[in-house]
């Protein structure tokens, strides 16, 4: 077996560059300097963009963000060792492990969670009823596709619970884990950002003063602009029903298909976390009603955290909450309730159901490291200014592009949350510089403020080193570069289309002709690469 092939010397001689370059660096006695070099410039998208390009090339995502976070060190520090390993160390681990420590407890209560029903026959029973309900892969599809709009709280919360109930019938099906991962991915974020009662309508809502509407009027005014949401849904039912895949997608569901192999690759550490021995006791309740009791206890705990019980109205307690607190608070309620019912049912004894717990954090690890490191990743572009610098661009645009800004507002968001892997933070930076583009009586306000929206989702939509991305992978047990290679061909493919609109939306200004034409344009372009790929 060789160690080393070309992509893995890609990645070791990369790490030694940069490595050997600090230690030129450190040998010329270089101090250091407060402010960089490169702060505010295009190099502050550098780190992410290696991290990036490197994890599509290898294939391997630890190495490939930790040699974006130790550029994005160096770059921060002008390239003084020393002061980068503290950059990286402080700055980028440690903050990134406390300022997502709760979404890391209920990464792993959810992975207890599932542990439990899988130990308990609950997946199994749910997969055996499906089998008798739901007789296609089609069907299957959709009825991932359904359950993904229904939990439309958190984006998080979407993409685990929809994987944990999903996976067996989508398997049952053959469809391939890759394929899950998209549909549960097209249904986390896209939802999200549509659903005035989520975390992502209390996100928006914090970067909207100043723009003359409180933060849930904007949020609802901009729904029927925010192209790439809206149409990313019509093409994951119009794929669905036409039945076909394109790009890397296709080899997957033709090996699952055909060949029963539900991964193509990279099934060494899934198959493993995911096998567990089918208890013949069982039933389905055993897997809806502790789904239905997260549910229920989540929102109240993002309504708790919100200041709900407090006196504050619904909408000003979910403008007010944190998930990453709230979302922890339900799931361990959820999870004590769990292990409370299925002992009493007597499908499993409380020894299985502590076995379960670390089993479960098992299952997250990965998904856990990988957020660490994209953490600090982003961690990293913020010390490089990467807002000052995008702020810098769009108010350079603003001038002679006036009637194209909608589309080029998209564009940037895009690059910005692809390159940065948050959607929030992408909004964030660019909410307050767009509202000091447009005249606030105009409705050109609300289309660049959906523009920057959908182009937020978007970007985080097709970024390697997302968290929607990264729980989508884990929801699915897909292995994560396999999800964002098969995704990437289609979110490109709506990205184009929403594109378009918004050019004209600057000229038509009307969400009542400009959706139609961009639903006309999504089903039409299916049918073209349909008829293009037919034969390959």
């Amino acid at each position: 077996m060789k160690i080393f092939n070309k992509k893995n010397l890609l990645s070791f001689f990369l790490v030694l560059l940069v490595f050997s370059t600090s230690v030129v660096a450190f040998a010329a006695g270089e101090d250091g300097e407060t402010v960089s070099n490169y702060f505010a410039t295009f190099w502050a998208l550098v780190p992410p963009l290696v991290a990036i390009a490197l994890a599509l090339i290898t294939k391997e995502v630890y190495s490939s963000l930790f040699v974006g976070i130790v550029l994005g060190g160096l770059l921060s520090v002008n390239w003084h060792p020393v002061a980068a390993l503290d950059n990286v160390i402080n700055a980028g681990m440690i903050d990134a492990v406390s300022g997502t420590a709760g979404i890391f407890i209920f990464l792993v209560i959810l992975g207890a969670l599932v542990a439990l029903i899988n130990k308990a026959g609950g997946s199994a029973a749910f997969g055996r009823w499906a089998e008798t309900h739901i007789k296609s892969r089609v069907g299957a599809a959709l009825a991932t596709f359904a359950l993904g709009v229904l939990i439309f709280i958190d984006d998080y919360f979407n993409c685990l619970t929809v994987g944990s109930v999903m996976r067996p019938v989508t398997d049952s099906h053959k469809i391939s884990r890759a394929k899950l991962a998209f549909i549960i991915d097209a249904t986390a974020a896209p939802i999200c950002m549509i659903a005035p009662v989520s975390s992502w309508a209390a996100a928006v809502s914090e970067f909207t003063e100043g723009t003359g509407f409180s933060g849930i009027e904007l949020f609802v005014r901009a729904i029927p602009y925010n192209f790439y949401s809206l149409l990313m849904i019509v093409f994951v039912v119009a794929i669905t029903l036409m039945k076909f895949d394109y790009g890397p997608m296709k080899l997957h569901e033709l090996n699952a298909m055909t060949k029963g192999d539900l991964y193509t690759s990279g099934t060494d550490n899934i198959e493993k976390a995911g096998a567990e021995d089918i208890n013949p006791k069982g039933k389905v309740i055993d897997l809806i009603l502790p789904v239905i009791v997260l549910v229920i206890v989540s929102v109240l705990g993002l309504l708790y955290v919100g200041g709900f019980f407090a006196g504050d109205d619904f909408i000003t307690a979910f403008g007010n909450t944190d998930a990453t607190v709230g979302l922890p608070w339900g799931a361990l309620i959820a999870l004590v309730i769990t292990i409370i019912y299925l002992i009493a049912r007597r499908v499993i004894t409380f020894k299985d159901a502590m076995a379960a717990i670390p089993n479960g954090f098992k299952a997250m690890v990965p998904a856990i490291m990988i957020l660490t490191f994209a953490t600090a990743l982003k961690n990293m572009t913020g010390l490089l200014g990467a807002d000052v610098y995008v702020d810098t661009l769009m108010k350079s645009a603003a001038g002679g592009l006036a009637n194209f800004l909608p589309a080029i507002i998209f564009l940037v968001a895009c690059a910005l949350a692809f390159a940065t892997g948050t959607s929030w933070g992408t909004f964030g930076i660019l909410i307050p510089i767009v509202a000091t583009i447009f005249n606030p009586s105009s409705e050109l306000l609300i289309i660049g403020m959906s523009a920057c929206l959908a182009g937020a989702v978007c970007g985080d939509h097709c970024s390697p080193i997302s968290d929607t991305t990264i729980m989508s992978s884990a929801g699915s047990q897909s292995n994560h570069v396999n999800h964002v290679s098969t995704q990437l061909p289609y979110a490109i493919t709506v990205a184009l289309i929403s594109f378009v609109v918004y050019l004209l939306a600057a000229f038509i200004q009307s969400a009542y002709v400009l959706l139609p034409v961009g639903i006309i344009l999504t089903i039409a372009t299916l049918f073209v690469i349909k008829a293009v790929t037919k034969n390959k």
